[in-house]
């Protein structure tokens, strides 16, 4: 005999009976639970149980379990209400027991380690709004897992004072307007077309011309709390944020103010707590400028496992390296908006920092309707155009296939397809009016006096130059082999060069090394490039110090940086320096010794930890001993230097080995700044091919040694 299942009002007699209805009948959890379950019953009776209907038995095991307890622990309930609850989950068990001997199977989903699956948080969700109970936001808001970092369960912590503060305030404040359901997109032109790759053309091809920056009110009214003066254009930028808009790539030129405008925005939206995702290295710097622009704000700063953290504070800032192992309690905290400083960092999709900043910030966009979203970074394209991807992912205007709603919105009402004249144009500006924010120093702050960069070559003699020649040599005789070995098994000579073949090759080249390789390879090359020129490039530098100041020394590697500190304390020229390994405190500590002691002539700084966050206007000149891989950090080295402040004209002196790759590797630097130029700047330059610093030097030196020969 079947066991009895949940009564149902339709069995009774009478037409007074049929006009009263027991509260168990038709709400709460149980009228849904039991539909559930007898849809399972069903399809156990057809077969095998797969698919939407594991999940639901998985669901509804669950809950049963959870609402016998609430039911045993309800005291408000009457002892006959409850006993009738009871009695009905116990029907229902009974049911899941007949079901599960029918599917031996769907046993294991009831075991205690059984893993609940995305899907099954949402189905549990759903259940409890059908049953009309009242959820907190955080049981709304299902994270979802494949976005989260691999590592980050096991490495996850929840620090004392994040538990104090959700037990002092255990329900967020939700945005209800976030829940409602999206309304269904309308058939359109673009419904059918892949428009993310063509978005991306508009912007590398610079389409229109024309500096990337949305129309920005006046801001002439705009106040500080610190009681600190905003320049124009970042007072502009504060007032849009106060009238409404709330996802920006703030891409303003270094030293411009981002981080000052970044607070302000926070602060005329009210989007407190603010979360800041920032590197590391300017941790110290942004709880300075908290305290400078918003003196009446809490910060608190993420250190490690966050055991120092206030969690009562108003801004909260952490560093990338750090975030992934804090990704749990930052998603479910209640953060109004978020901040991303030096955003390019995020640009790599499978990197840990870009896949736990995705993650945070999707359960701010779905709890709040509109969040504030700041993207802060001068150099937002590295190497190519792709780079916008994540930040654009990170600001709600993509998703990972297509535009989302209210950016296709406007795409649609251009009224033309990616193949008709004129879609780039309009498509560029339709982007840009999401939030793209540019300015150029040269036109919001005229009086930031010029800067140059000059190169100054150098021979490389003795033992270790011979060796790089040799060395750049043999990389040189590899390449043309490769390309001699294709081109005779075309089996025909090829009079011209052939240009996708010298790219793929080049290519090649590059994927089968790293930069931690033995060997001659691009890598090692300018490895030892940059550690032939390190004396040069201090001994320059002190004689430049003693002349004009205090001067910038920018290297990459380890051994260039000791050897510049070795020969500076020789001469007697009095440094400090910035490098990876140092603490908050001690880099602080160098920064302030060479902006307030006289003495302190030179900072010897790492370009990777001392290329962003830091203000060195004390200084008008800057040495680069080492070239960098991108023209993107060039720039943020120089513009250390060349920033709001500055008084004199300034100048980057580039240590450049003359006749081998390092010259090379200038001149693509600048030639690589075009991208930025066309995308964001909207000069008119030609648009190429992508490729990375790496690729394009091995590119033209194999250029080179194919015309010396033919």
């Amino acid at each position: 005999m079947a066991p009895q299942g949940p009564p149902r009002s339709s069995s009774r007699s009478g037409s007074a009976k049929r006009g009263r209805k027991k509260p168990l009948d038709d709400e709460g959890i149980i009228p849904v639970l039991a539909r559930a379950v007898r849809e399972v019953e069903s399809a156990a009776s057809r077969g095998k149980v797969a698919g939407h209907n594991r999940t639901k038995f998985q669901v509804a095991a669950l809950l049963v379990r959870e609402e016998r307890q609430r039911a045993k622990e309800d005291t408000d309930a009457s002892p006959a209400h409850k006993q009738e609850a009871l009695k009905r989950l116990d029907g229902l068990a009974a049911i899941m027991a007949k079901t599960a001997a029918k599917d031996t199977t769907l046993i294991a989903l009831l075991a205690p380690e059984a893993k609940v699956s995305e899907s099954a948080k949402k189905m549990r969700r759903d259940f409890l709004v059908q049953s009309g109970a009242v959820l907190a936001p955080e049981d709304l808001i299902i994270v979802d897992e494949a976005v989260t970092p691999a590592p980050e369960a096991a490495k996850q912590v929840v620090p004392a004072s994040v538990r104090q503060a959700q037990l002092a305030n255990p329900f967020l404040a939700p945005d209800f307007a976030a829940y409602q359901k999206p309304q269904a997109a309308a058939e359109g032109l673009l419904i059918n077309w892949e428009l993310i790759e063509p978005l991306f053309r508009a912007f590398e091809q610079g389409t229109g011309g024309g500096v990337a920056s949305m129309e920005l009110p006046s801001g002439t009214d705009v106040h500080t709390p610190g009681g600190v003066d905003l320049m124009v254009h970042q007072a502009d930028f504060v007032e849009s944020a106060r009238q409404g808009h709330r996802a920006f790539l703030l891409a303003d030129e270094p030293g411009l103010g981002k981080t000052a405008q970044a607070l302000m925005a926070a602060e005329a939206s009210g989007a407190f707590p603010l979360l800041v995702v920032v590197p590391n290295v300017v941790k110290t710097n942004w709880l300075r400028e908290v305290h400078q622009w918003l003196p009446g704000r809490r910060p608190t700063v993420v250190h490690g496992d966050g055991l120092e953290l206030n969690a009562f504070s108003d801004v909260f800032i952490v560093n990338y390296d750090i975030l992934d192992r804090h990704v749990g309690w930052l998603s479910k905290f209640d953060f109004r908006g978020m901040v991303v400083d030096e955003a390019h960092f995020i640009k790599n999709k499978d990197s840990q920092r870009s896949k736990a900043v995705q993650a945070v910030a999707k359960t701010i966009k779905a709890r709040l309707r509109h969040p504030l979203l700041v993207a802060l970074t001068g150099t937002p394209l590295i190497n190519q155009i792709e780079d916008f991807r994540m930040i654009w992912q990170f600001l709600g205007w993509i998703d990972e296939k297509k535009p989302t709603q209210t950016l296709m919105a406007k795409l649609e009402a251009i009224g033309l397809t990616p193949v008709e004249p004129g879609f780039f144009y309009e498509a560029r500006k339709a982007v840009i009016s999401m939030g793209i924010v540019r300015r150029r120093k040269q036109d919001v702050a005229k009086d930031i006096p010029a800067r140059r960069v000059a190169d100054i070559p150098v021979e490389l003699d003795g033992a270790l130059g011979r060796s790089i020649v040799d060395a750049e040599r043999k990389l040189v005789e590899r390449l043309l082999e490769r390309y001699d070995r294709v081109i005779a098994a075309r089996g025909a000579a090829a009079d011209d060069i052939d240009e996708d073949l010298v790219r793929l090759v080049a290519s090649s080249e590059v994927e089968e090394t790293t930069a931690d390789d033995s060997g001659d390879n691009v890598f090692t090359l300018v490895r030892k490039i940059g550690s032939a020129k390190a004396i040069m490039a201090a001994d320059y530098t002190a004689q430049l110090a003693r002349n004009v100041g205090k001067v910038v020394f920018f290297a990459k590697h380890i051994d260039v940086l000791d050897a510049a500190e070795a020969h500076f304390a020789q001469v007697g020229v009095k440094t400090t320096s910035i490098r990876g390994d140092q603490s908050s405190t001690q880099r602080q500590a160098a920064i302030d010794a060479f902006t307030e002691d006289d003495d302190v002539q030179v900072i010897v700084c790492s370009l990777l930890a001392a290329g962003v966050g830091v203000n060195l206007q004390v200084a008008s000149n800057v040495v680069l001993a080492e070239l960098s891989w991108t023209s993107a950090e060039q720039t943020q080295a120089i513009d250390r230097v060349h920033r709001i402040g500055q008084e004199l004209p300034v100048t980057a002196w580039r240590i450049v080995a003359a006749q081998t790759l390092d010259a090379r590797i200038a001149e693509l630097i600048d030639e690589k700044s075009g991208l930025a130029a066309r995308a964001l700047d909207g000069e008119e330059s030609d648009a190429g091919v992508e490729t990375t610093m790496q690729v394009s030097a091995l590119i033209a030196v194999l250029t080179q040694a194919l015309e010396a020969r033919s």
